[in-house]
């Protein structure tokens, strides 16, 4: 994977010429921010495939948090990044059903703030912590969150999809690089945290295919790579099998072409007794045509 400073460096050639003088595009501002921060960000927390958080570079031990209920709650917070501030009745609910008294809350906030500024002096302002009454919420100024900057590269590349095809696919890519797997696998039988994990799977698929697609005549070999990661996530996705069956075809391949939809057939069979959609059909009797 290409550092931050080489992505920075490639992301000059979605600059555009206005007026006779060169401005940067909207998109490469906008992804720059983001690459950015993924390099100087104080505090840097991995949720998709793995977690892990990082302080001004060392990665934080169980030890640092003291006790898992630190740990959820942080990883909790992160979840609700995009509202506003959460009551603690909620949060404790939501989390626990109930089963933890004021002290224990006080003792899991406690462990977060020792986690990440373990430096800080007794009774003064946190920075990454943020209450207000009875409401709580982490500040995201300097923390980099994989989680967020993908959706943002995504929504960066959905934008650019009919405009800047080649901005699109920047964005696209380094979305993509970010998604190691699934939203806090370690929180996986957690209810607060499976809607979360399968939205943010579905956005990795659909970016996944309109990535594929568009390097179907330029890169059939990068399409086809692209699906079958795809295909990794849920072995179900059809469109994925028809981009592959397409590429396969680009890549003068017709017996892989055809190898692809039997697949797609008898894992769509075994897993759900269902045939291939009418436009995956088709694309397999374009293919036997030829």
């Amino acid at each position: 994977m290409k550092d931050n400073s080489s992505n920075l460096k490639q992301l000059k050639s979605l600059s555009i010429e206005e007026g006779g003088q060169e401005t940067l595009s909207d998109a490469f501002s906008q992804i720059s921010q983001i690459l950015a921060k993924k390099e100087l960000a104080k505090i840097k927390v991995q949720t998709l495939g793995n977690f892990e958080v990082r302080v001004n570079g060392k990665k934080l031990s169980s030890k640092d948090w003291g006790r898992d209920k630190s740990v959820q709650l942080f990883q909790f917070f992160l979840l609700a990044r995009s509202r506003k501030a959460l009551l603690k009745d909620t949060i404790v609910d939501k989390l626990w059903e109930d089963d933890l008294d004021d002290q224990g809350f006080k003792v899991a906030l406690h462990g977060i703030n020792k986690a990440l500024e373990p430096d800080r002096k007794s009774h003064s302002e946190t920075n990454y912590l943020q209450r207000s009454g009875h409401a709580y919420q982490l500040n995201f100024e300097q923390i980099f969150l994989d989680s967020f900057a993908f959706e943002e590269l995504i929504s960066i590349g959905n934008q650019l999809l009919s405009t800047d095809e080649k901005g699109a696919k920047k964005a696209y890519r380094l979305a993509l690089e970010l998604y190691k797997g699934s939203f806090l696998p370690d929180r996986v039988y957690e209810d607060w945290s499976a809607d979360e994990r399968e939205r943010l799977q579905l956005i990795y698929l659909n970016a996944a295919i309109e990535l594929s697609d568009l390097l179907l005549n330029e890169n059939p070999v990068e399409s086809i790579q692209i699906a079958q990661n795809a295909l990794l996530v849920d072995v179900v996705w059809e469109d994925a099998y028809r981009i592959q069956m397409q590429a396969y075809l680009k890549k003068g391949n017709r017996p892989m072409a055809i190898k692809t939809y039997q697949v797609c057939e008898q894992v769509l069979k075994e897993e759900f007794g269902i045939k291939p959609l009418p436009e995956t059909r088709k694309v397999y009797e374009s293919i036997l045509a030829l």
